[in-house]
């Protein structure tokens, strides 16, 4: 029998609704809004709601949302790709785990806040559902130089040099130091640097849409809410 606290949350969890639209990095249309699906769980040995695995605390406190685009991210890897499956369950399971660690890794390199990084990946892809100029064999995660159907945007070898252009054109924008690893980024050098060290100073320059940071802001507060409310 649920609990009254069970039944609000699960009421709270189910008529949530995603607002925001996805936007390339011209700030084209992007790929349709996905159902706002359960977060996976472990069903109960004698049935009844799923509880999810290795629970957090429900007193826990969720951190603040991070803004500024330079910092260390709190979800871990594992945390980071069964978000995204959950947001999209068709998305292959090996490779969420392997791009969630590319984040990490590539974000640390460069002292970016990876939570910030990944939820604008999964803004500009859909959760890798792409679906508009981009599409998935590019290993393009944020939409970079696709400003129409003549110019789709950039094409990198393999996930990981995607990810890391990905970190170097966010980090360009967030400050005017020197990245530490090997330019992979080819339009790294079109940024002002440091023009816009929180999310929201995105908003109008790496996309055209106004509420761009807004958005990015929504979907770190859902992965929030999941890695520290929910427990997974």
């Amino acid at each position: 029998m649920m609990t009254k606290a069970v039944q609000k949350r699960t009421k709270l969890f189910l008529g949530g609704v995603w607002a925001f639209l996805f936007v390339s990095c011209a700030g084209l249309g992007g790929p349709p809004v996905p159902e706002f699906p359960e977060w996976p769980a472990v069903p109960p040995a004698g049935g009844g709601i799923p509880v999810p695995e290795n629970p957090v605390p429900p007193e826990r406190p969720v951190p603040e949302i991070p803004l500024r685009i330079l910092g260390a991210g709190l979800v871990p890897e594992k945390a980071l790709s069964r978000f995204l499956l959950a947001l999209n369950p068709a998305a292959e399971e090996s490779f969420a785990e392997e791009l969630a660690g590319y984040y990490t890794e590539e974000a640390e390199a460069e002292g970016v806040n990876h939570d910030v990084a990944f939820a604008q990946m999964c803004l500009e892809t859909g959760f890798l559902r792409f679906g508009n100029l981009v599409s998935p064999d590019m290993n393009n995660f944020c939409g970079l130089g696709a400003i129409g159907p003549e110019q789709r945007g950039e094409r990198f070898s393999e996930p990981r040099i995607g990810v890391r252009a990905h970190i170097q054109h966010l980090k360009a924008y967030a400050t005017e130091e020197p990245l530490r690893g090997e330019l992979v980024d080819p339009r790294y050098r079109w940024v002002r640097y440091g023009s816009a060290p929180t999310i929201y100073g995105l908003a109008g320059t790496w996309a055209a849409d106004k509420e761009y940071g807004e958005k990015i802001r929504d979907i770190l507060e859902e992965l929030y809410r999941y890695y520290y409310r929910e427990g997974v």
